[in-house]
């Protein structure tokens, strides 16, 4: 299947939103029962940061193919961004205060969102395709897909007193002729 071809796009959004989906009660599961890490705040904490952020990317890739507005993942960014920075925060201290696998697991999970925040609005950090390595070693990290989104995006004031709404930029008009006739 043609990697630009509409179904092949519409599956790889559908499969790129389902595993960000999964990813979340897969890793509960994986490091929490399976290998049996103490569920402690710490390691709670920086779970749920985690977590968040796999879920944005779900509803991202899902909003995509969908063709969804994404303009409010301008306000999801700053707000990520004031999570992730008091969970670091919390679970370095935490770690700083008792070292161990009831806390150190939390600031792993924490870096991890923060990793996922930069790989989302940043700067993409998964390549996983032919494609995706080719760009990667011939031209360096790029633009991550929502990054690209929300440039694309203007804000468009409404009327005084109501919230704005966010569209794709219009054209400007040429500028119009001055006629002497």
């Amino acid at each position: 299947m043609n990697h630009r071809s509409r179904a092949w796009v519409t599956h790889r959004l559908r499969t790129l939103a389902a595993l960000e989906l999964l990813n979340i009660p897969l890793q509960y599961v994986v490091w929490f029962h399976l290998l049996n890490l103490p569920t402690t705040t710490p390691n709670l904490t920086g779970f749920a940061l985690f977590a968040l952020l796999l879920l944005e990317g779900a509803l991202y890739w899902w909003l995509k193919l969908h063709r969804t507005g994404v303009g409010f993942f301008r306000q999801l960014r700053w707000c990520n961004v004031v999570l992730l920075t008091g969970g670091l925060v919390y679970t370095a201290w935490s770690v700083a205060q008792n070292p161990g696998s009831g806390t150190v697991v939390g600031l792993l999970f924490a870096l991890a969102g923060v990793l996922e925040h930069i790989n989302y609005f940043h700067v993409q950090l998964m390549y996983d395709t032919q494609a995706d390595l080719r760009w990667l070693f011939t031209r360096g990290f790029r633009r991550s897909h929502l990054s690209r989104d929300l440039t694309r995006t203007t804000r468009v004031a409404t009327a005084p007193g109501r919230p704005a709404r966010y569209e794709a930029p219009v054209a400007p008009e040429p500028p119009a002729r001055d006629r002497t006739d």
